[in-house]
């Protein structure tokens, strides 16, 4: 089969070719061989997309807020009757299993693009101060030329809570996809295209942290950097984004606790252990620390060893219920040697462990791994793993799994599960964590996703996604009534 030659990057409403040549193999990490090429962007591709969202940044800021409504509901008709392309593309390049590529993956897109329309409608940029000063407004204005830097593990999940609140606000825009998985990133380019999105509006350079990234983030005429990805990446971004004292909303990495007491439901363990399994743990959400209170520990244990192996790995390709390969070989390696530094400190094996599955000699699978008898001071309790690793870990109270939930330096997603109300909401009060989810029970549509800690500061979402992109300005001497 031929390679797919995707070099070009999308600047000013047109394919563009890249300044110079840098070529970068896209893997398909079923088989770890290369099926597309890509260009990584220089300085001179960043700095001309830049001006591109520069020049529109007037037009489109001051378009009706109704037409640029009008704009993204185009976009989510086409990005619908587009989702077979869409599942195949983040299928190819990240390993999702197809089923789960177009439900969940491009799902949690047309999901997000749903609820900015949905918050849009009744969104105001001018706003009544108080009944204290009838004459003074809110006013909210988009920030100017946005860069924004997505990851590969949700790829579609990150780039539409991203672009669309971003449209919606009025800011143009640079971005720069994870050059791992850019492939989904240029079809959603598409998607603006044929959605008559204004030239220069929105834009994508595809290249590396270190050149596209890092020029974004130094960029003068770049007002805001929204980036999802690692904690280390994170800190560079907002070094590199100081001296020219832009805003930085930073989504980053977790590392969940689930609590689960001794008068949760009988399928709360099974339920934590999938959705740790989830996109191969490739989640920053993923409740990847069990606490499990003493009394039922011995039967977590042995409920969590029977979902591990009784869960099905396989090729991306292959339709069913099956986790597929990580995205990489860098990911497979550290994965790998996590699992063995969990082996050395002494956690207790109870499913999965070393090595691909018995069934696949290549690509980047994992076995489904539960280490049990963990303590919070393991490497597996403290680093992000990004693989199928669950840690379970005893306690005997209240007080102390939330102490050990909030022993951690991130502070993304935290999950409760107990039947008593009064302790849900007790424990959820005093967890540090941007959310907390309880019995099994999802965020609501719109509801804030971000954390705290070394989890980052965003807010994507809703109106709260919406806001990230806008600044409030404060008026007196306001005259009439009038709100927009």
């Amino acid at each position: 089969m031929s390679m797919l030659d995707k070099r070009k990057f999308y600047i000013d409403g047109q394919w563009a070719q890249p300044e110079g040549a840098q070529n970068l193999n896209v893997i398909d990490p079923s088989n770890e061989e290369a099926f597309a090429v890509i260009s990584l962007g220089t300085e001179a591709d960043t700095d001309r997309a830049v001006a591109a969202a520069k020049r529109a940044f007037e037009l489109w800021s001051n378009t009706a807020p109704a037409e640029r409504l009008a704009k993204v509901e185009r976009l989510l008709e086409i990005y619908k009757s587009r989702a077979g392309e869409m599942a195949q593309a983040i299928s190819r390049e990240m390993g999702a299993p197809i089923d789960m590529a177009l439900r969940s993956q491009v799902g949690a897109g047309a999901w997000h693009i749903t609820n900015f329309i949905n918050a849009f409608r009744d969104f105001k940029f001018v706003r009544p101060f108080g009944d204290n000063a009838p004459d003074n407004r809110i006013v909210m204005d988009p920030i100017g030329v946005v860069g924004l830097i997505t990851p590969w593990n949700w790829p579609m999940n990150q780039v539409t809570l991203k672009v669309t609140p971003a449209l919606l606000a009025g800011c143009t825009m640079v971005l720069k996809p994870s050059e791992v998985a850019p492939l989904s990133s240029m079809l959603f380019a598409e998607f603006i295209d044929e959605a008559g999105i204004p030239a220069g509006v929105f834009n994508l350079v595809n290249g590396d942290g270190a050149g596209v990234g890092t020029r974004l983030s130094t960029h003068p005429d770049v007002e805001m950097i929204s980036f999802t990805g690692s904690t280390r990446a994170g800190k560079a971004i907002s070094k590199a984004a100081a001296e020219t004292l832009k805003r930085v909303a930073l989504e980053l990495g977790g590392k969940g606790a689930n609590i689960v007491f001794e008068d949760a439901d009988s399928d709360a363990v099974r339920r934590g252990v999938a959705h740790c399994f989830n996109n191969t743990g490739q989640s920053c959400n993923a409740p990847t620390r069990m606490l499990v209170q003493r009394s039922i520990y011995d039967d977590a244990v042995e409920i969590a060893r029977s979902v591990a192996d009784g869960l099905a790995v396989d090729l991306a390709s292959k339709h069913g219920a099956h986790i597929g390969p990580l995205v990489s070989d860098t990911q497979y390696a550290r994965v790998q040697d996590l699992i063995g530094k969990a082996i050395d400190e002494g956690a207790r094996l109870v499913a999965g462990g070393l090595g691909r599955p018995a069934n696949l000699n290549r690509g980047y699978f994992v076995r489904p791994t539960v280490f049990a008898d963990v303590n919070n001071n393991m490497t597996i309790a403290r680093e992000e793993i990004f693989g199928p690793v669950l840690s379970i870990i005893p306690f005997d109270t209240e007080a102390e799994a939330i102490a050990i939930a909030n022993d951690t330096p991130y502070g993304l997603s935290n999950y409760v599960q107990t039947r008593d109300g009064a302790k849900r909401n007790r424990v959820a009060l005093k967890l540090k964590s941007g959310m907390v989810e309880m019995n099994g029970v999802s965020r609501a549509a719109g509801a804030p996703f971000g954390g705290v800690k070394a989890s980052g500061r965003a807010r994507e979402g809703g109106v709260w996604g919406i806001e990230e992109f806008l600044e409030p300005k404060a008026v007196s001497g306001w005259s009439g009534s009038s709100v927009c």
